[in-house]
């Protein structure tokens, strides 16, 4: 677009035509650059529908936005915001700003699995012009409000990979409170106002020229100050001229042009449709957007555009919207501005809006502000439109004049000098009144070396670091720190109930028995007398589901404890709904109640394609224990059942064994027969670990840990397995088939050998002797004993054994290879054998001396004579059945019968036919008097 010569543009044109062609040697690049901003200047002043471009939690934005509000009183506000947010907005009104609008989506159809979930945020803050846009929509009678920027799904439609912030030109070591920053999460942030150069060369020449840290001082020294007391064709003729200039000097990503193109499409697409289904006269109507956007070259840009653009559909995604609390952290960490530029801004707007009488909008009945009063309708206030005028050229003479030098304000910087001295001995520096002054006239120092009249707050923050902090931070936060929440803090803001998902009120309904302020942040203590006041245990209840699926720090026991059968009479809670809202109203995306949600993801953990038989039994531990839902453990106890069939590996045999036992535990004591799955699970899994145990003893990728978790399921749910039709002779020929090279695993395999029977412990006891009197293997015998540790697992009655081995090794073993093992055989049992250690210890109490004294005599049981060899068991058993039976002939007719023996009893002293049975089946006499003498004495 050329102007004509009489073309309110033409004096600012043909001066940067000569100025492109001083510079560059002749008319070329630069020329085409200069006057292509002029350009985008003249075609959007020009544009029937009036743009209103703005920069995000811009001062300056804010006061002109009210400013042109009041003036022009526009029927309908277009609002660069993701149309799909637009129901929300309502609901600002009963938070306490800042907070940021969002859409969450937990399960997701069309994009990738693993970008999951989907979250986009809009923070507003009351010193943004989009607040003042929407306060003034929604409180005038007759104005329609309408978001025209994409939708949260055309977000992730549009972009490669989900990305949750645009950089950071703060400093990277600065102590931040990280609960604040991360109110917004991973969330992707949609800005008002990107107005930033995407130039890295532009932003680093304005940076050095104006001898500033990073572009919030920039912007804040070079933009905020000088426009915020223009009028609002300067203002927006200025902000039109940075945004095309930062557009045309953007470097050519295609992906990032793309997107920049396609919203301004996608916007005016929506403005025409609106316009052409309501009949709206373009001059009633106000466009706010990011001057970014504002300066636009597209073939859709304006009311005349073209309708070329195409829509695309949405995905299957299903969006959730609400609203959740922000702080001016996270509004910097998200978007990459420096630490405290929001609240300094925040502190300049309150200063222009008493500076400049501007009366700002804010919500009717807004938490945190006075209520505003009543408005009249807008058709009997507003003005009637006159004939649109040729704008004039305000930018010629903003450019030329020299900026205004505001003069020292001594009585404020005086003011920051001395708060900044408090603030900072109250955190322990040992600043005085010395240092007051020398914080005041460094950073007159300061400004005037930056050739600024007045000192900035960054120009007060450097020379309050400089001369206070000096070499350390004697606390939590730095100066820096100190400064920035002077200037305001970071503000955090908070969502009224009213605002709450349907969940969240639920929550704070459920716990209004505690009679706490749930919403206050910080930690509140609650006590639960559950004994004397039973209503509470459905307090109790929530708050164990809650602890499970929010945060940590969001509901902490101090006191009290949820297991498997076991119920608390008492409890103490740390609470900090208040401090984690976010995450309870991101639970109120998921469902209507907590035990939906809960039931939700145990459904999706138990259910995900990469789920192991520990993570499922963890479910079913977590139905049982939170929501006493039998019929969800046991769907998702069959769910286990078939992850483990079809596991592989034995990685989680560990968690297996634990969470198996601990079930099978409960269910013994609560229930009167053993669920169907749990019994076939134990089946399944004897059969399962018999048939991995063979390659787990030889396998590098098997710890010996594993190994004997495996072991102890086979040993410990023996029993049970074999009462349901499982065969021992599995296991033995699974250890027959086991030959492990390694010590520790070798070690296993006798343990389990002994268990079994076909290891005497003499034969153990002599092959333990033999490593430690082999000079070889002498080395490698701590890791022998490492594997007799892990056997307790299995084979728990080895303790005393395994006392004895590492007895010895104390005893015999050298220096050199003794102590640099002791550090692994501590760091075995505390890792991976925590519950072992008692065994050893019990067993170690009750074999050596327990006074000092008796040390120098004792010896070592496992040292003692021999006694001698007991008769065969056989015998022994004849000749005590024999007399036992006798006095209970039914018992061995009985006997006789069951085992297909035919005979009748003698008389006359001799000795009884069941003699003969007996020593036939010594072990059953055995057995069988064993049970005579529980039932004698009993």
């Amino acid at each position: 677009m050329t102007g004509a010569p009489d073309a309110p543009f033409a004096a600012l044109r043909s001066q940067l035509q000569d100025a492109a062609a001083t510079f560059a040697d002749g008319p070329g690049a630069l020329e085409g650059i200069l006057r292509g901003i002029v350009d985008d200047v003249e075609r959007a002043v020009g544009e029937p529908l009036e743009i209103f471009p703005v920069c995000h939690h811009s001062p300056a934005s804010a006061i002109a936005m009210a400013r042109r509000l009041r003036e022009k009183q526009p029927r309908t506000v277009y609002l660069e915001l993701c149309e799909d947010m637009a129901p929300l907005l309502t609901e600002l009104r009963n938070c306490r700003l800042p907070v940021a609008v969002q859409s969450f989506a937990s399960e997701i159809e069309g994009f990738p699995a693993d970008w999951a979930p989907l979250s986009v945020v809009a923070p507003v803050t009351e010193a943004s012009a989009e607040y003042q846009a929407i306060a003034y929509a929604l409180d005038t009678p007759g104005v329609e409000l309408v978001l025209v920027d994409r939708s949260s799904d055309h977000v992730f439609q549009w972009e490669t990979a989900p990305d949750g912030g645009t950089g950071d030109d703060g400093d990277p070591d600065a102590p931040e409170e990280a609960e604040q920053t991360a109110l917004h999460g991973d969330a992707v942030g949609v800005e008002i106002g990107d107005l930033r150069p995407r130039f890295a060369e532009l932003e680093e020449h304005l940076l050095r020229h104006g001898r500033v840290r990073h572009w919030s001082e920039w912007w804040h020294q070079y933009v905020e100050l000088p426009l915020g007391d223009s009028d609002h064709d300067t203002y927006r003729q200025v902000m039109l001229l940075i945004g095309s200039l930062f557009r045309r000097l953007a470097p050519g990503d295609p992906g990032k042009v793309r997107v920049d193109e396609d919203r301004e499409r996608y916007m005016w697409t929506r403005m025409r449709e609106h316009l052409a289904a309501t009949g709206t006269d373009p001059a009633d109507c106000l466009y706010v957007c990011g001057a970014f956007h504002a300066a636009s070259r597209v073939a859709e840009f304006g009311v005349h555009g073209s309708d070329t653009f195409t829509i695309s559909p949405p995905s299957g995604t299903e969006w959730r919207h609400g609203l959740i609390p922000s702080s001016h952290g996270a509004i910097e960490a998200q978007f990459g501005l420096a630490a405290g530029s929001v609240s300094i801004a925040a502190t300049e707007w309150a200063k222009n809006v008493k500076r400049t009488g501007v009366r700002p909008f804010r919500l009717e009945g807004q938490a945190g502000t006075r209520s505003a009063r009543p408005k009249k309708a807008l058709a009997a206030t507003a003005p009637a439109h006159p004939v649109p005028v040729p704008a004039a050229d305000r930018l010629t003479g903003f450019l030329q004049r020299p900026p205004a030098l505001d003069a020292l304000d001594e009585a404020e910087l005086l003011g920051w000098s001395v708060e900044i001295v408090r603030a900072a001995r109250r955190n322990g520096y040992l600043a005085s009144t010395a240092d007051a002054i020398a914080v005041f006239e460094t950073s007159i120092l300061l400004a005037g070396m930056r050739d600024r009249a007045k000192p900035t707050p960054y120009d007060f923050q450097d020379a309050a670091v400089t001369c206070i902090e000096k070499d350390s931070v004697p606390g939590r936060r730095d100066v820096g720190r100190l400064v920035e929440i002077m200037m305001g803090g970071d503000r955090v803001g908070q969502v009224g109930y009213d605002a709450l998902p349907p969940l969240a009120r639920d929550v704070h309904d459920r716990l209004a028995p505690l009679e706490l302020r749930l919403q206050q942040r910080g930690v509140q203590r609650a006590l639960l007398d559950i004994a004397s006041r039973p209503e509470l245990a459905r307090c109790s209840d929530l708050l164990w589901m809650l602890r499970r699926l929010l945060p940590q720090g969001a509901a902490r026991t101090v006191m009290g404890e949820r297991r498997l059968g076991e119920r608390s009479i008492q409890e103490s809670w740390d609470l900090a709904l208040g401090t984690h809202q976010r995450a309870l109203i991101e639970l109120g995306y998921e469902g209507v109640s907590v035990e939906q949600v809960l039931e939700q993801r145990l459904r999706r953990v138990a259910y995900a394609p990469q789920a192991t038989a520990a993570q499922v039994l963890e479910a079913v531990e977590d139905a049982t224990l939170y929501l006493r839902s039998r019929r969800l453990a046991d769907e998702l106890g069959t769910r286990a059942l078939e992850v483990l069939a079809g596991e592989r590996s034995v990685d989680g045999a560990p968690e297996v064994l634990r969470r198996v036992r601990r079930l099978l535990a409960h269910y013994r004591t609560s229930e009167p027969v053993l669920p169907p799955w749990i019994e076939s699970f134990v089946k399944t899994g004897y059969a399962h670990y018999c048939t991995l145990l063979p390659t787990a003893f030889t396998d590098d990728d098997a710890t010996v840990r594993q190994v004997a978790a495996m072991l102890g399921f086979l040993f410990g749910m023996e029993g049970l397995a074999l009462s349901l039709g499982c065969d021992r002779t599995q296991l033995e020929l699974a250890l027959a088939q086991s030959h492990p090279t390694d010590p520790a695993r070798t070690a296993l395999l006798w343990a389990a050998q002994t268990h079994l029977g076909t290891l005497p412990r003499e034969v153990l006891r002599e092959r333990c002797a033999e490593l430690l009197g082999n000079p070889l293997v002498v080395p490698a015998y701590p890791r022998y004993l490492s594997g007799f540790v892990h056997a307790l697992e299995p084979v728990p009655h080895l303790a005393d054994f395994v006392v004895e081995a590492v007895s010895n090794a104390f005893a015999l073993l050298p220096d050199a290879v003794l102590l640099p093992w002791l550090p692994t055989l501590i760091t075995t049992l505390r890792a991976g054998g925590a519950e072992l250690a008692p065994l050893l210890i019990r067993e170690a109490g009750r074999v050596f001396p327990a006074r000092l004294a008796e040390l120098d005599a004792w010896v070592p049981p496992w040292r003692l004579p021999q006694e001698p060899p007991a008769p065969p068991a056989g015998q022994a058993a004849a000749t005590g059945g024999v007399s036992l039976l006798a006095e209970h002939p039914g018992t061995c007719d009985a006997l006789a019968r069951l085992l297909g023996c035919e005979g009748t009893w003698r008389t006359g002293g001799a000795t009884p036919s069941g003699a003969v049975l007996l020593a036939r089946h010594p072990q059953t006499a055995t057995a069988l008097e064993a049970l005579l003498a529980v039932g004698r004495h009993g």
